[in-house]
């Protein structure tokens, strides 16, 4: 089929309507071609040709010693959770600044999440913090690589050595981010991507597990088939499959394997667009930045995939003042988490270590703006243009 891509003008002309929205998903190539011919195949549930070619494309371009895809990243991570072997009175070492399916994935095998506190520079997990917070009952650690920024593997790999702990990277906002030229995801035991609409590369709904380390590898496979040997099967490996362990239904059908496998044949454009409109923000906020209005992230090459570009407001009331502002403009800017440990449930089945102050003040005043495939210049522009004008300045 042809793979020519309909990556420039479908979307730029939708992006010229007055509204700009927070994002938008976006065509870039053969999806609906691809969705034809899974139709056309006969087969549109999970484990078909296109599911295989996108993991074959994962373990070859991140690269990875095995990529299973997934129905979601929650999945990938429930996966995670189960084959790391956590159970009651177990914890686990996370960021609270996430969201919520980085902790229930362990909270439902039975295990504490056990809340750090964030980097103000990064918005990571402050990996100073991580030794102090472990205790004998201490399983794994969890770093979150927020907005595709990585974390600081290298430590955080050191100290789960010397505990004997497992790491699991949440990668689900940096697929096709990088640390000393490892792709995130690929560094821990195992790492688990997103693909959802919100996402660089999407499918919808979508995700996948890399298992990084080589013991967890026939054991991934049996739980995602709704713990069976079915894979082994299709393989020719046994005779017939059966029950053999915990799991669930974690497959992703075809028609979302399809839609996904033709966003990967443009990944590199896809992210190189993303960082390029991220550059553009942080250009043109530099001036609101010195003033000491606004605290904007800072550069970050070819290292991240320009996933969110954010703000830090001087706390929640002047947040909500320019998110009003920018309404009024017809801009649509959010801000983000809701930190667990404040959070009912994280009241519930986790605890914090330590104090959480960092990750409490960011959660106040952080502002996410638009950042999609259709943005245009010029749309930065106003956009950069109206937050100037809410502090009373010319861009």
């Amino acid at each position: 089929m042809n793979n020519k891509s309909a990556f420039a003008e479908p979307y730029r002309a939708r992006a010229a309507t007055s509204k700009i929205p927070f994002g938008r998903p976006a065509i870039v190539g053969n999806e609906l071609g691809y969705i034809a011919e899974a139709i056309a195949n006969g087969t549109i549930a999970g484990g078909g040709p296109f599911m295989q070619r996108c993991e074959k494309w994962l373990e070859q371009h991140l690269p990875a010693r095995r990529a299973l895809m997934t129905h979601s990243c929650t999945a990938a991570l429930e996966m995670a959770a189960m084959l790391s072997g956590v159970g009651p009175g177990d914890e686990v070492i996370m960021p609270s600044f996430t969201f919520s399916a980085t902790a229930t994935a362990f909270v439902l095998r039975g295990a504490t999440p056990v809340f750090v506190d964030i980097r103000r520079d990064t918005l990571n997990i402050n990996e100073n913090l991580i030794e102090a917070a472990i205790t004998p009952r201490t399983r794994a650690v969890v770093p979150v690589h927020y907005a595709g920024l990585a974390c600081e593997m290298d430590t955080i790999l050191a100290i789960a050595a010397r505990h004997k702990l497992l790491v699991v990277e949440d990668a689900a906002q940096a697929h096709l981010s990088f640390y000393k030229g490892r792709a995130l995801g690929t560094i821990g035991d195992l790492g688990c991507l997103s693909f959802h609409e919100t996402k660089n590369v999407i499918s919808g709904e979508g995700g996948a597990l890399i298992v990084n380390n080589e013991r967890f590898l026939e054991r991934a496979e049996i739980i995602r088939e709704k713990g069976t040997d079915r894979s082994r099967f299709f393989r020719g490996q046994v005779d017939k499959y059966t029950w053999q362990d915990i799991g669930s239904s974690y497959c992703p059908g075809e028609i979302v394997s399809a839609f996904l496998f033709a966003q990967l044949e443009h990944v590199e454009a896809i992210c190189a667009r993303r960082r390029a409109l991220y550059d553009l923000y942080r250009e043109h906020l530099q001036l609101l930045a010195k003033r000491g209005d606004i605290v904007i992230p800072e550069a970050t090459g070819t290292d991240a995939n320009g996933h969110i570009f954010w703000l830090l407001l001087k706390d929640e009331p002047t947040r909500a003042a320019l998110i009003k502002h920018l309404a009024a403009h017809d801009i649509n800017a959010v801000f983000h988490y809701i930190p667990l440990h404040s959070a009912p449930a994280g009241r519930k089945f986790g605890r914090t270590d330590g104090d959480l102050a960092v990750t409490d003040s960011v959660s106040n005043s952080l502002l996410r703006l638009p950042l999609y495939l259709e943005l245009t210049a010029d749309d930065v522009n106003r956009i950069v243009d109206t937050i100037s004008g809410f502090f009373g300045q010319k861009s």
